[in-house]
Parts: structure tokens; sequence; C-alpha cells
């Protein structure tokens, strides 16, 4: 479609709306464990700063991006979502979102077909601005709707795949409107990835299977700052940490952190548990299935279902049944059998709650005022991924301190005035 669509905003698509008494519990509960968040929300119940502003997002439609998208409504938006991942959505959660006035095309396990069908009936809402989580709205723009694309004013890309592809896009020049990577802001990827998808991660391995972590081998597939958590955690729970890695650099730092280092075909014959966390394709496949022990589970916490070949899975079974919720068996012509958990998609929020709330309050604050920043400065800004500013990140960081109490020093004018020179002796 290269013709801009007409505003035609379509009633929700959910499950059911009496489960909102539910949706509501769980909104104050994170609601509690928020602070920033709060904190951001009393002033824009103020100052408005997205006031006839339509906002567009495609999240992981649970309970702490519901109170985003509350936070973003009490801004002064039109608030349209649908989910970034069928097996994510909590209806309960999408329920209370619509009760509150936030139009929602949602539901848990919706299909392929639906999928998309959710994502261009939000896209009708003509959004002002856009949050995307792994990038598939900017793609969906950018393909199928160009023209529409270039009426955007700019958007937030919340994960590490999505700035992938955003940062591809740059390259090749054909951005159609500004994007915040606010993956890489320091208050998010040093929390949100690292503490947040560790314990995450782990939370909803441990509550599918129902097995112990200690003195088993665990491979992690990627050191980046998603890797280094589900290691730590990992480790601590009493793990044998394997990491497999493409970058000499991280692989070096993986052993400096205590860990073996070695390709997946090696690991593969040692490997209890596997979990990926690369964004990238294929990253377990036939060869190291065909390689595995009896029994050897495989969970991927990247954005997309690819990392671990489905296809390659199913074709080396020659049967396959659901063992619990969550846990699929394959067995292979030998007799072993090898365990997928929640098809393969982002273990943490397929098959549990995501990240806990007291980390996305600081990923959803800088997604909130990054947003904010691109609306109020869309005239400076071109057609390229920009990083979060500095100002941003630090502002969050200082509410966090706030909200918990703590103070830090500050430099004296002397110390400020040392380290902006070069001539010391001054």
């Amino acid at each position: 479609m290269n013709a801009v669509r007409k505003n035609q905003l379509q009633p929700s698509i959910i499950k059911d709306i009496t489960l909102a008494p539910y949706g509501y519990k769980k909104l104050e509960w994170v609601k509690q464990n928020m602070p920033v968040l709060n904190i951001l929300r009393k002033e824009f119940e103020v100052t408005q700063p997205l006031a006839g502003m339509t906002i567009v997002c495609c999240l992981h439609l649970e309970a702490k991006t519901g109170y985003l998208l509350q936070t973003l409504q009490a801004a002064g938006a039109r608030v349209v979502a649908c989910g970034s991942n069928p097996l994510s959505t909590q209806d309960d959660v999408v329920a209370a979102l619509v009760d509150s006035g936030i139009t929602v095309y949602a539901l848990y396990g919706e299909s392929p077909e639906e999928y998309h069908q959710f994502l261009e009936l939000a896209l009708d809402a003509l959004p002002d601005a856009i949050i995307d989580d792994g990038a598939d709205m900017v793609t969906i723009l950018h393909k199928d709707r160009r023209e529409q694309a270039k009426t955007i004013i700019g958007g937030c890309e919340e994960t590490t795949t999505g700035i992938i592809r955003l940062r591809s896009m740059d390259e090749d020049q054909t951005l159609l409107f500004p994007m915040m990577a606010v993956n890489d802001a320091y208050m998010k990827y040093l929390f949100d990835n690292r503490y947040g998808t560790g314990q995450s991660v782990w939370d909803s391995i441990n509550r599918t299977t129902n097995l112990v972590v200690a003195g088993k081998y665990v491979v992690v597939a990627g050191y980046g700052w998603c890797g280094k958590g589900v290691s730590m955690r990992a480790l601590g729970m009493g793990a044998k940490v394997i990491i497999t890695e493409i970058d000499p650099i991280k692989a070096n730092e993986a052993i400096m952190d205590g860990f073996q280092v070695m390709p997946m075909a090696e690991a593969a014959k040692l490997g209890d548990i596997f979990i990926t966390v690369t964004g990238n394709i294929n990253v377990i496949r036939k060869e190291h299935m065909m390689l595995m022990k009896d029994q050897a589970i495989m969970a991927n916490a990247g954005h997309f279902d690819v990392e671990i070949s489905k296809p390659d899975l199913n074709e080396l079974a020659v049967s396959t049944r659901l063992m619990r919720n969550n846990v699929e068996e394959f067995v292979l012509e030998d007799g072993r059998k090898l365990y997928l958990l929640a098809e393969g998609r982002l273990v943490n929020l397929a098959a549990g709650d995501g990240h806990p709330a007291e980390v996305m309050d600081l990923s959803f604050s800088l997604q909130a005022l990054s947003l904010i920043h691109v609306i109020q400065n869309r005239a400076d800004l071109g057609l390229h991924v920009y990083n979060v500013p500095a100002e941003i990140d630090e502002k969050v960081a200082h509410l966090k301190l706030q909200a918990n109490c703590i103070e830090i020093d500050q430099l004296t004018e002397e110390q400020d005035k040392y380290l902006a020179s070069w001539d010391h002796n001054k």
C-alpha cells in the first residue's frame, strides 16, 4: 500500500473485556514498584507533552508495558497498541487497558495472520509517533505503507534485535523517519538486558521445567549484556557455564569472567540446558541437535523465534508431544529426546512475566522521555537512528536514586575545574 489510509480506528480486538478486574490488579501491583514512571506520570499529567498526539505501540502486552501505555495516555496521547509476541500478551491486562480507554488489538496465542492483521489495524490509526519492539512495525511502514511512513514524526525501539535492523536501514539510507535506540541507553542495557534478562529467563525456565540447575552444564549462546546476565545467574545457581561466541573480544571477556568458551559444535555434546541470546538466525541447528544429550533442553531469549532452528528440529523428530505447558518433546530416530521451551519464542515473556517491574521502570521511563524528545525536537532530527541523549539517561538515573532516597556526591568547584583543565599547574 503506497497511499495513506484514512483514519478509521476499528474497535479493540481482545479475548474478553470481563477479565479487566484481574488486569487492573496486575497494573496496580507494577505501579507500586515503578517509582520513576510514577514521578514522570505526575509531571506529564500537568505538562501534557503528548496532547493531541496519536501514539501506536507494538510491545509485549503485559502489566509493566500496560502501565507505560497508561502513562502515555496520562501525557495527553491517544494510545493504540498491538502485541509484539503472540505468547507474551496477557489477556486480563489487555482487557483493563481497553476498559481504561486504550485501543488494543491483541490475543494470547494469536496466529501469524492475526499478528499481522493487528499490526495493520493499529497503523490504521495514523500514528504521529510509534514505539516498536523488534522493528516489525517499522518494517511494515517501510515496505507496505511508505507514504504513511513519511508522515510519522519518529519513534523509539526497545530491543537489540530491532536496533540492528534499524541501523541497517540507516546505513542503506532507507529510513523514512528518525528512531531513538532506547536499548542502547546506559540505564536500559546495563540493567534491563543484564539484570532483567538474567533473572526473568531463569524464572521462566525454572517454573516451566521444575528441574534443578545446580551441577548441570548450561550453554549460553552470545555474551552480550543479555548473555552476561543469563550466565551470571546460571553460575549463581551452581551451573557449569559454557559460552559460545563469534566475537573474539566478548569471548575473551567471558574467559576473564570465569566461563568456558568453545564452539557450539563442542558445547552441544556437553550441554544440559541451552539458551540463545544472539539476535541471529539458526544459532542452534541440525548439526548441533544431532550431537546433543538425551533430554537436553533448549530455550531462546532473543527477540525472534529463529535462533533455534525449529524446521531442523521437526525434520529430525519422529514424534512430538507437549509434555508440560510450554515444554515440547521431540523424539529423534535413535530414541533421544530433546525439549524446546515456549515454541522457541522469547522464553522470559512467552513462559513467564518478563523482566521485574523495578527494571522495566527504568526502560519504560526512557521510552516515554525519548518519545517526547523525538516529538519536541522533530525539526532538528534527520532520517537516522539516534542514541538517547545523555541528559535523559542521567535524569532517569537521578530519579531512580531519588525514589530510593539515596544521595550521591557532587563535584566541588575545584574538582570540576581540575577535570576541565589540561594544565594542572594552574
